[in-house]
């Protein structure tokens, strides 16, 4: 539980840089939410690596192997949360709305996998 609790305080600080990175790209660059939830997850995960790669996990294996498996869970989730942010917008939802519903649903998917697969000692 303690691990999850970590795995979730990392995931908030890189939660608001997706978001942040999110906002920037809908309402300044005026680019459709669903890509923007893509690019944000996509800085977002590099600020959720290094946090959880030392604070989550006390991984002291090399960089490189874990940071592509990390990346490959990242992946999945940022598809997911593409798609979850697509179909609520479709559905006449906010994209921030959109987005946090695609967070929640992500969340335990990728502690799990990042747990079992690119963390493990």
């Amino acid at each position: 539980m303690q691990r999850f609790v970590r795995y979730a305080s990392v995931g908030a600080v890189a939660t608001a840089t997706h978001y942040a990175v999110l906002a920037i790209v809908v309402e300044w660059l005026h680019w459709p939410a669903w890509w923007g939830s893509g690019i944000g997850a996509v800085v977002g995960a590099q600020v959720a690596f290094f946090g959880n790669r030392g604070f989550t996990f006390g991984h002291s294996g090399e960089v490189l192997p874990a940071w592509i498996k990390f990346q490959g869970t990242a992946i999945v989730g940022a598809l997911l949360g593409m798609l979850i942010v697509g179909v609520a917008v479709n559905l006449g939802l906010h994209y921030l709305l959109g987005q946090v519903i695609a967070t929640l649903a992500s969340l335990v998917l990728t502690f799990a996998i990042n747990r079992a697969w690119t963390f493990k000692h």
